[in-house]
C-alpha cells in the first residue's frame, strides 16, 4: 500500500485500549519519529511520553545544536539560525550550507539505529528521503493556540496572538531560507494531528500505531538511503569544518560508501581535499570532478 497523502486524525480514541509498546523486528534499525509543532502547546510533552513508551531516545534542538558544535559552528549561530532564521537580506550574504549539513549530519548520528523521537522545527526536513521516518505535524486552530500561550506565558489574548505570528514568520523564513520548503506544507509530512481536538494521550496511541505500519519500517533501500545521506552529510560537514577548504564550492554524493565530489576548489588544495575525504570513517573511495581558481588575493606573478 502506498500512502501519497498525510494522515490528518482529528478525533482521539476514546474508549478504546491499546497497549502503548509497540512491536517491532528484533535487531537491526528502527523507524525514526520526527514531531513539528507551532509556537504553542505540548509537542516536547509529546515526545519524551512517546520516546519512554516505545524504549527510544528523545532528542530536541538543544542536544542538536550543542552535538553540531563539533564541526567548528559556534553554539550562538546555530542558536540564531535555528530560533530565528535569516531575513531576506541576510539569505543573499550568508551562505547557510554549513548550519544545514553541521545539523544534518549530526541528526544523522543521532539516529544511526533508529529509535529516535527528534523534536524540533528542522527534523523532518534533515530526514528527507528516508523512508522509515515518521513525519508529524502537530496542529491546532489559532483560538486553540492563543489560548495555550496565553496560559503558559501569562500574556494577554492580543500579546499570545502576536507572539505566535512573529514566530511562525521566523520559522517560515528559516525553513525557506534553508531547504526551500513552507513548514505549513501538510504533503511534507505522513501524520497530521489536531491537538485542539485530541488529548495527547490520543496522539501518543495514533503515533504508536502509526509507527508500526510496515510503510515504516526500514527496508534495505531506506537503510542504503540513511547511510548515504549520513555519510555524505559528515564527509560534507568535516570539509566546511576545515579553515583552508570551507572556502571551496563543493558538492557531494555518498553511495554505499564511495564518495564523489564535484565543484571549486582553491589552486594547490585538490589534494587535501580528497585526504581530507578519506580520513572519515566508512569511506572506501573517492572520485572528483573538481576545478580550481588562485586563491582569493591572488593577482597573478
Amino acid at each position: 500500500m502506498s500512502v501519497s497523502r498525510p494522515l490528518v486524525m482529528p478525533i482521539p480514541l476514546a474508549g478504546t485500549s491499546c497497549a502503548l509498546t509497540a512491536q517491532f523486528p528484533k535487531g537491526g534499525p528502527m523507524p525514526i519519529i520526527t514531531i513539528y509543532q507551532g509556537a504553542s502547546g505540548d509537542g516536547r510533552e509529546l515526545a519524551e511520553s512517546l520516546a519512554q513508551a516505545l524504549g527510544y531516545r528523545c532528542v530536541g534542538r538543544e542536544v542538536l545544536v550543542e552535538a553540531s558544535r563539533r564541526y567548528g559552528i559556534p553554539e550562538a549561530k546555530l542558536n540564531e539560525i535555528v530560533e530565528k532564521g535569516p531575513h531576506w537580506w541576510e539569505r543573499l550574504l550568508q551562505d547557510l550550507r554549513p548550519y544545514r549539513i553541521a545539523l544534518q549530519a549530526t541528526l544523522c548520528e543521532l539516529a544511526h539505529d533508529g529509535k529516535l523521537v527528534y523534536h524540533g522545527h528542522l527534523g523532518h526536513e534533515l530526514l528527507s528521503g528516508v523512508g522509515h521516518v515518521l513525519k508529524v505535524l502537530l496542529s491546532a486552530s489559532i483560538e486553540f493556540r492563543v489560548e495555550q500561550v496565553r496560559a503558559r506565558q501569562s500574556l494577554t489574548d492580543a500579546a499570545a496572538r502576536h507572539y505566535i505570528e512573529e514566530v511562525d514568520k521566523a520559522r517560515s523564513r528559516r525553513l525557506m531560507a534553508m531547504f526551500g520548503a513552507d513548514w505549513r506544507d501538510p504533503n511534507r509530512y505522513d501524520l497530521v494531528l489536531n491537538m485542539g481536538k485530541m488529548s495527547r494521550e490520543g496522539a501518543k496511541r495514533v503515533i504508536i500505531e502509526a509507527v508500526k505500519l510496515d510503510e515504516y519500517q526500514p527496508t534495505a533501500a531506506s537503510t542504503q538511503a540513511f547511510n548515504d545521506l549520513s555519510l555524505g552529510s559528515r564527509v560534507h560537514a568535516t570539509l566546511f569544518a576545515s579553515r583552508a577548504i570551507r572556502g571551496s564550492a563543493l558538492e557531494v554524493r555518498a553511495k554505499g560508501g564511495h564518495i564523489h565530489m564535484k565543484g571549486r576548489v582553491d589552486q594547490g588544495l585538490e589534494d587535501e581535499v580528497v585526504n581530507v575525504v578519506k580520513s572519515v570513517p566508512r569511506v572506501n573511495k573517492v572520485t572528483t570532478e573538481l576545478y580550481s581558481v588562485p586563491p582569493d588575493g591572488y593577482f597573478g606573478p
